[in-house]
């Protein structure tokens, strides 16, 4: 599993927005966001890998060796049979057509679930 892919699906497994992760590592949004797309993935930093992984709970050792897959693949045994085929659907495409949708659906992931957040209770005075 590439770097790419297990920062995403780790930020994704922890339940946390692209917007919530960098808030809380110290980056900026659009840093985060392009490192999970892969556009600036080379220019990772050290100090900016680790505070990632420290807001998703998980140590160096852990990310580099095989805990990360362990927790996706025990993700995938999970899914429902329409669930796996969407995602061999998705693995079919082109990596230039696939990166494109997989933004495109986080994008749409993430107004989806701001759409259904419990409103925060207000005071009444």
């Amino acid at each position: 599993m590439d770097l790419v892919l297990k920062l995403r699906e780790l930020r994704r497994l922890r339940g946390l927005s692209q917007k919530e992760a960098a808030l809380s590592s110290g980056l900026g949004e659009k840093t985060l966001s392009s490192f999970e797309t892969g556009k600036r993935i080379t220019s990772v930093k050290l100090a900016q890998l680790l505070a990632l992984l420290s807001v998703y709970e998980v140590t160096p050792a852990e990310f580099f060796g095989g805990k990360v897959e362990a927790d996706v693949f025990g993700e995938l045994e999970r899914l429902s049979a329409s669930e796996l085929d969407l995602v061999r659907e998705l693995r079919a495409l082109p990596l230039r057509v696939r990166t494109r949708v997989e933004e495109k659906l986080a994008d749409v992931i993430e107004t989806a679930q701001a759409l259904t957040a419990p409103a925060p209770l207000c005071a009444v005075l």
